[in-house]
């Protein structure tokens, strides 16, 4: 739904000035638009309505903050869901709301909410056009400022109370101020000095502490938005029996909301341990043994098991309802039993989880490669032997180890010629290709690399002297 309404100042108005609500362009209808503030959603407006069937003439328009209230649309003017419209307020001019709910599910709110439809006489005037909307769109940049300016005058008129929100009317015409405050205020120079200030009727409502959270908004201890603020409408009341039912630690820090109050949240599941307590014995927080006094250290309520432990020992011992029970019934005739046995069948064991597909995960193992590691750091961590290092070691003559190998006779003599033939070409020098890498000589693969040279080198020059002419005349 459009944004203009709600206490966050507007996240993305849709369309023109914000008459056309954002999101998928449902009109607001689809909970997605991002801003949904306590928004309904009408789970009636998919289904075919007979032919002769009258709408049902009340619309509920909601405001900012969680303020909704019932209008009566006298002019049967169409109206869609988020959609801002003209309404008469409760004093003179005109206030701007969207439309939250059409149809015949506002005849269900108002029998939720006692309220009998003939009681509802307040109008919708128009759709607001684009006048309307921007005079509202001033009139809600206004409230930050009116808001900071009016805590000031508070503040120097020395008043203990907190001006929490502000909310203007949409033709900024008037201006309501919420606060809370712990006792009765007499703010009725406030009231002078903010009308002179301010040159606005001025409405000033006292709220609780959870109605200022859900006009403000926030995030919970739960990492979501607070209930208050976007969908919980009434407040019930939160003691502290609810988290010592629930076996809660009884700790304010933790059970206390952004509001300073119990979380609205205590009650959402005590129903649920209510009827699991039925079954629990509430009186029985000791057992008499012939061992000693046994004390009720914990009950785990869904699984129908108390803890007892004697005084100074560590362990627990678990028991079961019935068993809970059979032994209260003993010590109620006089009779103490020798000692609480550590039954088996009181423990709940797990049953092994087996799984219809293959789990493959964790197969590999994580220290397969560690042993390929290894074998790599030994092998670069011994020392290469060098050919002049082989040599020497049955050679004490180190002049003699370095000696070059000769190249075949045939070889040699095909290389003289080739160099014979060309005296402007410098010949290779086989004792600089034999020592031009001492670290490979003792490998094979230089070695193959060194002959696979000469090959080529031996195959151009003996190509290219067959090719020259003969000068001899043969």
């Amino acid at each position: 739904m459009g944004c203009g309404s709600c206490s966050s100042g507007g996240c993305g108005t849709g369309s023109k000035l914000g008459t056309v609500p954002s999101g998928c362009n449902n009109n607001g209808s689809c909970m997605t638009s991002g801003c949904n503030k306590l928004d309904v959603y009408d789970w009636l407006s998919d289904m075919d309505l007979p032919s002769n069937y009258k709408p049902f003439d009340i619309v509920e328009v909601r405001f900012k903050g969680s303020r909704k209230d019932y209008y009566v649309n006298t002019d049967n003017i169409y109206l869609e869901m988020g959609e801002m419209i003209a309404v008469e307020p409760s004093t003179g001019g005109y206030d701007i709301g969207h439309v939250s709910l059409t149809g015949e599910l506002v005849r269900l709110q108002l029998k939720k909410n006692n309220i009998a439809p003939d009681s509802v006489v307040k109008k919708i005037y128009r759709k607001a056009n684009d006048a309307d909307v921007t005079k509202f769109n001033i009139a809600k940049e206004l409230e930050w400022e009116t808001m900071h300016r009016a805590r000031k005058l508070a503040l120097d008129l020395g008043l203990s109370m907190k001006i929490s929100d502000v909310d203007y009317q949409g033709d900024k015409t008037k201006a309501t101020f919420y606060y809370t405050a712990e006792g009765r205020v007499d703010f009725r120079e406030l009231i002078k000095r903010m009308a002179e200030s301010f040159r606005i009727r001025i409405e000033m409502r006292q709220i609780g502490m959870r109605q200022e959270a859900s006009r403000l908004g926030g995030i919970g201890s739960c990492g979501r938005e607070l209930c208050c603020s976007t969908w919980l409408t009434d407040f019930k009341t939160v003691s502290t029996s609810a988290a010592r039912y629930q076996n809660l630690s009884l700790n304010t820090l933790k059970l206390a909301g952004q509001c300073g109050k119990l979380k609205c949240c205590l009650n959402y599941e005590l129903d649920s341990y209510m009827d699991a307590l039925k079954d629990i014995p509430n009186d029985v927080d000791r057992i008499e043994t012939n061992s000693g006094m046994a004390y009720l250290q914990k009950t785990d309520i869904f699984k129908k098991t108390m803890w007892f432990s004697y005084p100074g020992a560590e362990n627990w011992i678990p028991l079961s309802i019935s068993k809970v029970k059979e032994l209260a019934e003993m010590n109620k005739g006089g009779i103490k039993p020798d000692a609480l046995d550590y039954t088996p069948q009181t423990v709940e064991t797990k049953k092994p989880v087996v799984f219809d597909y293959e789990n493959v995960v964790g197969q590999d193992s994580l220290t397969r490669l560690d042993d390929k590691n290894k074998r790599r750091k030994k092998k670069k961590s011994k020392p290469r032997q060098t050919p002049t290092n082989q040599k020497t070691e049955g050679n004490t003559n180190p002049n003699q180890a370095q000696a070059p190998k000769q190249a075949p006779s045939g070889q040699k003599k095909e290389t003289n010629s080739a160099v014979e033939s060309r005296p402007n070409r410098p010949a290779p020098n086989k004792d600089n290709n034999k020592t031009a890498h001492p670290a490979n000589q003792g490998d094979d693969t230089a070695q193959k690399n060194e002959q696979r040279k000469k090959r080529r080198y031996n195959n151009r020059n003996r190509k290219k002297n067959n090719d020259k002419p003969n000068n001899s005349g043969e």
